[in-house]
């Protein structure tokens, strides 16, 4: 095999390192602030979002309640926001598509948990939504160039996986290993069926190529 033939073992694209690199040195700057002014001004709640206060479905995004939670969601956003990145491109205009794509599954899925929960005072933070965003994007993308079918057989198969998981987490009513913390399981599905659904219209947006 030549030189020119060989692939780098790490070889993510710039803008998914950049997703992983905000959530993971935004909780460490977090760590250095008053945690009760940060969720009384950035976290979501449905109450809050009710009086008018919708910049929280995206600044709850970048907020963390522990250094699990951040390198969780961080880890995960590597890894499924590779083959999402590679597909919209690596120029300035699929990086610039690819930062939507993410807040806006963040966002609908902080919507979508509001909906589900009118009037709730509970605070929710975390890019858990908008990395599930991801995730649904990349179920139409592994092993692919462009955007597989809805119905085709892996993209059901993750999808009743997706649902199955969260469903187990709202059983349980907590995450193991983020300390007890409760999961926002809601959040989790409407920002995969968000990225799930869009992952081809952002993609035809930012040029890619279409099955």
């Amino acid at each position: 095999m030549s030189d020119d033939e060989r692939q780098p073992i790490f070889n993510a694209p710039w803008p998914a390192v950049v997703a992983t690199m905000v959530i993971v040195l935004g909780y460490l700057v977090q760590t250095f602030l008053p945690q009760n002014w940060l969720l009384a001004n950035f976290a979501f709640s449905s109450a809050a979002f009710e009086q008018g206060r919708w910049p929280l479905l995206f600044t709850a995004i970048f907020l963390h309640g522990s250094w699990a939670h951040a390198l969780m969601n961080g880890g995960a956003a590597l890894a499924f926001g590779t083959p999402v990145a590679r597909y919209f491109g690596a120029s300035a205009r699929g990086a610039l598509i690819f930062l939507v794509f993410y807040l806006l599954c963040g966002g609908l899925a902080s919507l979508g948990y509001g909906l589900v929960n009118p009037g709730s005072t509970t605070l929710m933070i975390g890019a858990s939504g908008a990395v599930a965003g991801l995730v649904g994007a990349a179920a139409r993308l592994i092993g692919r160039p462009t955007p597989g079918p809805f119905l085709s057989s892996p993209v059901i198969s993750m999808t009743l996986g997706w649902i199955a998981v969260n469903l187990m987490l709202a059983l349980v009513g907590f995450a193991p290993g983020l300390g007890g913390a409760g999961v926002a399981w809601e959040a989790h599905i409407f920002g995969y069926i968000a990225g799930l659904l869009m992952v081809g219209a952002f993609g035809r947006v930012a040029g890619a190529q279409q099955a």
